[in-house]
């Protein structure tokens, strides 16, 4: 019998997040610095919502684009925070997460061979998405001197007769790294030098320390050329529950809208329920999850950067981003060898691309003693293996 799988789906280049946790996933006693999900369980409040649409039989399909309720708080949401207005019935749709939003996005713009100019290191799916969607991603290199923050001159070295978008993800992962405003009008100059849709995703927008986040379509001239996607998930702890959105002009969103009616119907209906008691009355839990992950992030940066695993400081997320030279490993090498060794999991930066190589990326959502524990295990591993270091005390 001849093999069904696609050619398409054959090029797509496996998860390089996967093995690791596959691995780990055999063993005892791992401490896991790895997958970006906050140790928080969803506030009570607003988990105690989603279980009362279930107990009330709220449980059949909501309108495709979400409830007109929960479009109205994230348009009053993007206002408050941003003094953007998007209309909920024609600028807003509800989605199974950003994952979703991305492949919306990019099918909804691209044409087959379009291209589109990826910052990396990014989130492994953001070049997947490019491709699955019929377009090909062309990946621009940011690097650690300029604190991974993509510069205009780069994207423009990068740009051909077949460009169409720009995606950027800041707070970024794997790196931590925001944008300036200074970067976020070189940006903002290309696209519209060269007519290009901006596609941005910001997830983690809440989440930023010793800084203040600014919206990629608050900036002038941006509002009808960017596509803006964020959600529940990382913010208010609500990964399982599947409710991300975005939002865009009137002519994009509606391309997105059609795609979205074929590929899911609507998104969770518990789920858009929980979301809205979020986005009204979520803002207290938000801030005390932001506070706990910056003492956490203060404890691991300077944990690394004691271990000789130089860390730029990372303003947003809840990952570091470290420098692995010292230990004479490749960054595959090292995570593997930490796993096996001392029951730590990190991730390979080469994972999120090619600018990545030589880095491992922490995640800091797990509990402080959790942390410490994983400190006092790299300290025995770099001891052996790399520059000898003692960990700084960590109390602040």
């Amino acid at each position: 019998m001849r093999n069904f799988v696609s050619q398409s789906v054959k090029n797509l280049r496996p998860s390089g997040i996967r093995r690791y946790f596959d691995i780990a996933a055999t063993m005892d006693d791992v401490v896991s610095l790895g997958i970006g999900e906050p140790d928080f369980a969803t506030p009570k409040h607003i988990a105690a919502k989603g279980i009362e649409s279930i107990e009330r039989g709220q449980t059949a399909y909501t309108s495709n684009s979400g409830t007109i309720e929960l479009r109205r708080a994230v348009s009053e949401y993007i206002e408050r925070l941003y003094g953007l207005h998007y209309a909920p019935d024609s600028q807003i749709l509800v989605t199974v997460g950003v994952s979703e939003a991305m492949w919306l996005a990019m099918k909804s713009i691209l044409d087959p061979g379009d291209e589109v100019l990826v910052v990396e290191p990014c989130f492994v799916a953001n070049g997947a998405a490019v491709e699955m969607a019929g377009g090909v991603p062309v990946f621009v290199d940011t690097y650690v001197d300029d604190e991974f923050q993509v510069t205009g001159a780069s994207l423009e070295a990068k740009i051909t007769a077949r460009t169409k978008a720009i995606l950027i993800s800041y707070p970024n992962n794997p790196t931590g790294a925001i944008l300036t405003l200074e970067h976020m009008q070189e940006i903002a100059a290309v696209a519209q030098k060269y007519d290009l849709v901006v596609i941005s995703d910001e997830i983690y927008e809440r989440l930023v320390y010793s800084a203040t986040h600014i919206n990629f379509a608050s900036l002038p001239d941006m509002y009808e050329r960017t596509i803006l996607m964020s959600g529940m998930s990382k913010s208010f702890a609500m990964t399982g529950w599947r409710i991300g959105y975005v939002t865009a002009s009137r002519e994009i969103m509606e391309a997105m809208r059609k795609l979205h009616q074929y590929l899911i119907m609507s998104a969770p209906t518990m789920g858009q329920f929980a979301a809205l008691e979020a986005l009204n009355s979520g803002e207290e839990a938000v801030e005390a999850m932001r506070l706990e992950y910056d003492r956490r992030r203060h404890l691991i940066v300077d944990g690394f950067n004691s271990l000789g695993l130089t860390c730029f400081e990372p303003r947003g997320a809840f990952y570091c981003f470290p420098n692995i030279s010292a230990s004479g490993m490749t960054d595959e090498e090292f995570c593997e060898r930490l796993l096996l060794e001392e029951k730590v999991a990190v991730v390979p930066g080469s994972a999120f691309g090619k600018s990545g190589d030589g880095f491992i990326r922490a995640c800091y959502a797990t509990s402080y003693e959790n942390i410490e524990l994983a400190l006092e295990r790299m300290g025995k591993f770099m001891a052996r293996h790399g520059e000898k270091s003692t960990i700084v005390s960590a109390s602040r």
